[in-house]
């Protein structure tokens, strides 16, 4: 079945996470996906371990599928002769080196968008190409605290906490991969390429939010909340006899089942709690009451009666939790692929679903340079004897294909 970016073809020269997580979700799409990486060596993730599967880093496997590997050396010149010569054939190229590197490699956008007017040349840094930061290396973890999102994640008595995931990283990802979906279509109707380029920095300060605004709309410096809501109560982690669930009470219809439910009805007399804008106002002495009527009863307990209320509320689930769940394996959020090494890896599935062209997982996550000898015959012509001489110079790398195997110069 035909589906939404087939026939289009990315050649990915980057590595470690925002950069191939933009280009997985391109690939899960049905682009088809040139993973570039440096003989001998592969994306600095196959080496992020432990955990790992057959010598296959969890982290790398993660990010990788619907991709082919191919191990080229652009500090060769006939390494990025290719390079260019592969650009020519696709049509987008993405980078995430530092700025300037790709240009000192006679491989930025100005020689590339020459060799190929149609290509769509995507870039990820850390602060972005230009500016006074533009030189600095950036790393999810130094973004969390640079963009502000650490001063307002953790207990208000805590320390500045950072997500658990990569999260700058992932959503720049994301970003990059609407603006390249954008720049796609407007290419048919102009026939040209341009540049997109974000950076993680610019992703985080851009998902700020209703924090950001908070802060341009008062001049309030924002503090850290915890798990708590700075603008509705209760809306938060509550402790249970045996754990914590989630409770969202997002309006004062709602407050009022909460309240029958729960046994609190005296609550909805309190003036301190007759709105929403109270309750936030009055949140301590709130949630003490709360807190004190949920340590009665279970985990359990609490969800089954809120849920038959038609309260919203939530479980705290672990990571296994989550992949035994009914809902996520009901859409396919666990899936098994077959990898040559592994046998059946088992992975998150696609969070995209389409009625009529729907995305799919064509390709385990590749070994180092699996693919050279295939791409570069099939994309360029190569002969065995080219293959074989490429491979013994080091320009190329990965397992020899059975046409270039002994058949060198």
């Amino acid at each position: 079945m035909v589906q939404p970016l087939a026939g289009i073809r990315v050649l990915d020269v980057s590595r470690v996470l925002a950069g191939p997580y933009c280009s997985m979700l391109l690939g899960d799409l049905g682009a088809e996906v040139l993973k570039i990486e440096q003989p001998g060596i592969g994306d600095d993730t196959r080496a992020w371990g432990p955990p790992f599967a057959d010598g296959e880093s969890a982290y790398y496997l993660a990010i990788n599928r619907n991709k082919r590997s191919v191990a080229l050396d652009l500090k060769a010149a006939e390494g990025r002769d290719l390079f260019r010569r592969l650009a020519a054939c696709c049509d987008v190229v993405l980078e995430n080196f530092r700025p300037g590197t790709m240009e000192r490699l006679g491989l930025g956008y100005e020689v590339l968008q020459q060799v190929n007017p149609r290509l769509v040349y995507a870039a990820i840094s850390g602060f972005g190409p230009d500016g006074p930061m533009r030189d600095r290396p950036g790393y999810d973890l130094i973004i969390q605290g640079y963009g502000g999102i650490m001063s307002i994640t953790g207990q208000p008595d805590g320390e500045p906490t950072k997500v658990g995931v990569a999260i700058v990283d992932i959503t720049a990802g994301l970003f990059l991969a609407s603006g390249i979906l954008a720049a796609l279509l407007l290419r048919e109707r102009t026939g040209r390429g341009q540049r997109v380029d974000t950076s993680l920095l610019e992703a985080q300060v851009g998902w700020l939010i209703n924090w950001g605004m908070h802060y341009l709309v008062s001049g309030e410096v924002p503090g850290r909340w915890g798990n708590a809501h700075p603008n509705i109560a209760p809306y938060q982690t509550v402790r249970t006899k045996d754990g914590h669930i989630i409770l969202g009470v997002g309006n004062d219809s709602l407050w009022r089942d909460f309240c029958q439910v729960t046994g609190l009805e005296a609550l909805t007399e309190d003036p301190r709690f007759l709105t929403n804008a109270r309750r936030v106002e009055h949140r301590e002495p709130l949630m003490a009451v709360i807190q004190e009527r949920f340590a009665q009863e279970t985990s359990a307990h609490w969800l089954a009666a809120l849920t038959t209320a038609g309260v919203p509320c939530g479980p705290v689930h672990t990571i296994d939790q989550v992949f035994a769940d009914a809902q996520v394996r009901h859409r396919q959020m666990l899936v098994e692929i077959p990898h040559p090494s592994i046998g059946r890896l088992r992975m998150a599935g696609i969070p995209l679903k389409f009625s009529e062209t729907p995305a799919s997982i064509r390709r385990h996550p590749p070994l180092l340079g699996e693919h050279t000898d295939e791409v570069l015959r099939e994309l360029l012509g190569a002969t065995p004897a080219e293959l074989a001489r490429l491979r013994a110079q080091g320009v190329t790398g990965g397992p020899p294909s059975e046409e270039s195997h002994g058949h060198g110069l």
